[in-house]
């Protein structure tokens, strides 16, 4: 298979790989209901089965990305997915009551999922050329939103049927089927031979470059969640639209936003930059929380209008921030900045939803809305784009 066909495979095994992962990582808010009921679980409690995916995934994907920067992407993906699995499918038949010991399983989980969060974006970047690799990383990105549809669509079903903890021995399959298919279908891609006696490549972040980059990206992580987090609870309470059709708005908006993460990297590929677009994505996300604002003031048809548009503008940086990352890293870096990129991320994304939701709880969707738009302001000046090469480089 010629190199021109396999990285087209690459990627599509790299997106189910990440796919499978999100859906257990981001699946586990689904089976909250039944936890409660069948296991007599309070709130906080079940707050520390659906986080703990998410601590074994932050405690390790910088680790993850090291190892890929130093062995290669595939081994790195198949071994960490086949761990997941494993700890997966063991926290779904562990024959014991909900307790610490399911908690450690379940982290270690999001340990093994990790892996495939920091390197098959590496992966990516390996197998594609700087003139389309802001649309595959867009491709790339679109793992998240349909691990989490995939979640939503089968892990309710299968909870009420089985049970909350049987349940996961779906997304536990859906790894080990991907790791497979990673070792079968997805080879590192070639890299250019190390020179005899040529000293290691110096860090990427002895300058601030890198580190704005992430700064800004995690500013970014502040309208995305705000939106995603209370879209469907804001239509409901103060809209009076029932659930189901919250529920399926939100699901189109997901639909939607999936497809702006690719056009957003097609874009990038075309102006030969990442950050010029990144730059003006965080003005247009200040914008809709601030249109979403006054809708919420004076005109709520235009405050759904802002969720809907909120949808796609907000998750648009993803890959571009992602795939600017990696540029700027270099090959032999790309692992560990992209693990240093995705723990930034998450890290504010486990925070927006509490800090935001007290907010609001205080003065209400619009001040709160506003207020959240200053982080993708201070993502204008953060994003280095003055420091970006004036176009991507293989």
């Amino acid at each position: 298979m010629t190199r021109s066909r396999r990285r087209w495979l690459v990627l599509a095994v790299g997106v189910f790989a990440q796919t499978a992962a999100c859906s257990f990582v981001y699946g586990m808010p689904f089976l909250v209901p039944l936890l409660r009921d069948s296991a007599g679980l309070s709130l906080a409690q079940v707050g520390a089965y659906v986080g703990a995916p998410t601590a074994g995934l932050l405690c390790t994907l910088v680790l993850w990305g090291a190892f890929a920067d130093r062995y290669g992407e595939r081994g790195v993906m198949s071994i960490g997915l086949v761990l997941c699995a494993i700890a997966v499918a063991a926290a779904a038949l562990a024959p014991v009551r909900p307790g610490p010991a399911l908690l450690v399983l379940l982290g270690l989980g999001g340990a093994g999922a990790a892996s495939v969060f920091a390197a098959s974006g590496r992966m990516v970047m390996g197998w594609f050329g700087a003139h389309e690799r802001g649309a595959a990383m867009g491709i790339r990105q679109t793992a998240q939103p349909l691990g989490v549809a995939l979640a939503g669509l089968t892990l309710p079903t299968l909870a009420g049927a089985v049970g909350p903890f049987r349940a996961l021995l779906l997304p536990a399959v859906l790894c080990l089927v991907t790791a497979v298919l990673v070792a079968a279908l997805a080879p590192n891609p070639p890299r250019a031979p190390l020179r005899p006696g040529a000293a290691p490549d110096r860090s990427p972040y002895r300058t601030p470059v890198l580190w704005r980059v992430h700064g800004a990206s995690a500013l970014l992580v502040v309208p995305q969640f705000a939106v995603a987090s209370f879209a469907t609870e804001y239509l409901v309470r103060e809209q009076g639209w029932h659930v189901a059709a919250a529920g399926a708005f939100v699901a189109a908006s997901q639909v939607a936003g999936a497809a702006g993460r690719i056009a957003t990297g097609v874009w990038s590929d075309r102006v030969g930059s990442r950050l010029r677009p990144m730059r003006q994505v965080a003005a247009a996300a200040a914008v809709v929380l601030l249109l979403f604002a006054l809708g919420d003031a004076v005109a709520g048809w235009l405050a759904v209008a802002m969720l809907a548009v909120g949808a796609v503008v907000t998750v648009a940086p993803n890959g571009l921030a992602f795939t600017s990352t990696a540029e700027l890293a270099g090959p032999s870096w790309s692992g560990r900045a992209l693990g240093v990129q995705n723990t930034g991320q998450n890290i504010v994304a486990s925070m927006v939803p509490a800090a935001l939701g007290a907010l609001v709880g205080a003065t209400g969707y619009g001040i709160g809305f506003a207020l959240a738009a200053l982080a993708p302001l201070a993502a204008i000046g953060v994003t280095p784009v003055s420091d970006e090469r004036s176009s991507p480089t293989d």
